[in-house]
């Protein structure tokens, strides 16, 4: 490019010399000679003139070019170091991933974050048919929950009860003699989450013989006192070890519920194998002289498989379920087994009504021979929400009706009929009451009227 513009410059100098000898030779040549001469020495220029001008363009697309491929150049040098340091920081996480986590001081901060506690609290008046009417009692029962990492968990529930007592010493007989107050541990247990379908749980379980224990206790309950066959017929809780869980199944929300334990179980309140020394608390060691021993022969095992299903739309499901346990419940020569069975059924037809009940069956040997033991609760619940009535406070009123019975394998069977209702003062805040119709042999044992105060936290 640069000979060309050298060759065109060199012939339009050329011509500048030919036009000034021309001018000195004027009168040698002939005007259109001149004239045709200068025509062609302004072409020459203009050439010239326009390879200077895109020599010039070409030079600056040929630096930008060059700037661009310089900022390229910059920007992989970057992206190679970025990489280069973050392959650094991997290896060195995988490193510190690689060795054991150093012990730290207890974070208190983090520490309360991880600690919550729940319950219900209770106030309950009582008036029982031929007797005065009186403040029963006041029960607070807190439940304190912490979390020791993702798969760590502690529960633990306490009962503090304020109650009147008696004196069946007084005369007249039963006279009031002031009031007593008790404390109990209601269930202690450490949780190991194994994985998303199994719960390792260990200490003074719950046990899932059928589900009132487990759910409906407490302000969750609906009416005022439990069941009769459920406070007398299987036990409440027993010290051991539990695996529990669920496992969902098809497409539609539907899964089984599983548990399998080993506990103390029922025993021998006096080391006897009499029907009137069967506790079903269990007992966790001491003899009356404080030697440690069991007064039951062998730890009970026992299991519950349930089956949840929902329905077409939310909140309309069902629950079946069925439970049992076993063991030896004495130490004496003999070795009387004990053993009971729970079905249990939950229905939701919406968020108005509901329907709960359990049948139980209980058997268990002694001295004086086979004892077999039946009882079942129906309970069903219906928000007057669900009629849609335009009156004061009706929205907030559930009413609830149970029929339950129970039959020991001793006494004659005592059936119980109850009615009551259920004003929200807020979800968690409510006056319960209820009439409780009771057919029973023992004349000790009258209808009764019952109001509660609840509040769960």
């Amino acid at each position: 490019m640069k000979t060309n513009v050298i060759r065109y410059g060199m012939a339009a100098t050329t011509g500048l010399l030919c036009l000034a000898q021309a001018q000195a030779a004027r009168a040698e040549v002939s005007d259109a000679d001149f004239n045709a001469l200068k025509e062609l020495v302004g072409q020459l220029s203009q050439e010239v003139h326009d390879l200077q001008t895109t020599n010039q363009v070409q030079n600056q697309k040929h630096q930008l070019d060059v700037q661009q491929i310089q900022d390229l150049q910059t920007k992989l040098a970057q992206t190679q170091q970025t990489a280069t340091e973050a392959k650094q920081k991997s290896d060195e996480v995988a490193e510190v991933q690689s060795q054991p986590p150093p012990r730290v001081p207890i974070d208190e901060a983090t520490v309360n974050h991880n600690f919550q506690m729940l319950g219900d609290a209770e106030f309950q008046y009582d008036k029982t048919s031929g007797q005065n009417g009186g403040f029963l009692l006041a029960d607070f029962a807190p439940i304190f929950l912490y979390r020791g990492g993702d798969n760590i968990l502690f529960e633990a529930g306490f009962d503090t009860i304020l109650q009147n007592g008696s004196n069946p010493n007084s005369v007249p007989p039963g006279h009031d003699m002031g009031y007593g107050t008790t404390f109990n541990l209601s269930f202690a247990q450490l949780d190991y989450v194994m994985n998303d379908y199994m719960t390792l749980c260990a200490g003074e379980l719950l046990l899932p013989l059928g589900t009132y224990t487990e759910r409906g206790a407490g302000w969750l309950n609906l009416i005022p006192d439990n069941p009769l066959a459920v406070d007398s017929l299987i036990p409440a809780t027993g010290v051991g070890a539990e695996l529990r869980g669920s496992v969902p199944f098809g497409e539609s929300g539907q899964y089984l519920e599983y548990a399998v334990y080993g506990v103390n179980g029922p025993s021998s309140n006096d080391g006897t194998g009499s029907p009137t020394s069967l506790d079903l608390g269990g007992n966790v060691g001491l003899r009356n002289n404080n030697a440690v021993a069991s007064l039951n022969g062998n730890p009970s095992g026992g299991g519950r498989l349930g089956y949840f299903m929902p329905f077409y739309k939310p909140h309309y499901d069902v629950e079946l379920g069925v439970s049992g346990m076993a063991g030896q419940w004495d130490n004496t020569i003999n070795s009387h087994m004990w053993a009971g069975g729970v079905l249990d059924a939950a229905l939701d037809l919406g968020i108005n009504f509901k329907f709960t009940g359990e049948y139980i069956m209980t058997q268990y040997g002694s001295d004086a021979g086979e004892v077999t033991q039946q009882g079942w609760f129906a309970q069903a619940s219906y928000r007057l929400a669900g009629l849609n009535l335009e009156l004061p406070g009706i929205n907030n009123v559930q009413l609830v009706g149970r029929y339950d019975s129970v039959h020991d394998g001793i006494n004659p069977r005592v059936e119980r009929y109850t009615a009551g209702f259920v004003y929200y003062i807020s979800n968690t805040f409510l006056v319960e009451g209820d009439y409780e119709f009771l057919h029973s042999p023992d004349p000790t044992q009258v209808d009764d009227f019952l109001l509660q105060l609840s509040y769960g936290f």
